[in-house]
């Protein structure tokens, strides 16, 4: 079942943030990921929600998710984005669809 990485990004040092952007998609790659959404322009809807830089990424399954996450190829990429972002982020686990 797929599994989803939502992500609430503000970003702090755009010429720092550079690098991470560019590297990290190969690493979500690796173990299955894809986008479905990433930085593009937000509306909402209801709240007093105010989100930054949002981000989807689709996983095969929870496991592949955690894998990437926890891999030692993302390690590097995390802690640069540490320093120069801070982020909300959550793991979505999907629903089995009928049919």
């Amino acid at each position: 079942m797929a599994a989803y990485l939502i992500a609430d990004v503000n970003v702090t040092d755009h010429n720092a943030f550079e690098e991470y952007r560019r590297e990290v998609p190969a690493t979500e790659a690796r173990y299955g990921g894809r986008y479905l959404g990433r930085g593009g322009a937000t509306k909402v809807l209801e709240g007093d929600w105010e989100p930054h830089r949002l981000v989807i990424v689709e996983f095969p399954d929870m496991t592949s998710l955690m894998a990437w996450y926890d891999s030692p190829e993302y390690a590097r990429l995390r802690a640069i984005r540490e320093r120069c972002a801070t982020t909300r982020i959550i793991a979505l686990e999907g629903v089995a669809l009928p049919g």
